[in-house]
């Protein structure tokens, strides 16, 4: 069996930006399985040197898939070869 796929967000707690991706990553849950990991980049100096402005942040698998914006068509390409 193989494992479920995990996207992670850097995003940080005070984005709407990134909320409204983290909304738009559990709307796409009904269609594909695969879980959301949300990391806040304010929690570590490593983090917000290298993502600084640039959250939310998607990636998956050691790549970054959009950032943002919830790029549908990349992420659902994405997630449909891990199927």
């Amino acid at each position: 069996m193989a494992a479920e796929c995990v996207l992670t967000v850097y995003a940080r707690t005070y984005c709407h930006l990134c909320d409204d991706m983290i909304a738009a990553l559990q709307a796409l849950q009904g269609r594909f399985s695969f879980q959301i990991c949300v990391v806040d980049v304010d929690s570590d100096a490593a983090l917000e040197a290298r993502y600084g402005e640039l959250v939310p942040v998607l990636e998956a698998e050691g790549r970054k898939l959009c950032h943002y914006f919830l790029d549908e068509a990349v992420v659902t390409d994405f997630l449909a070869k891990m199927r």
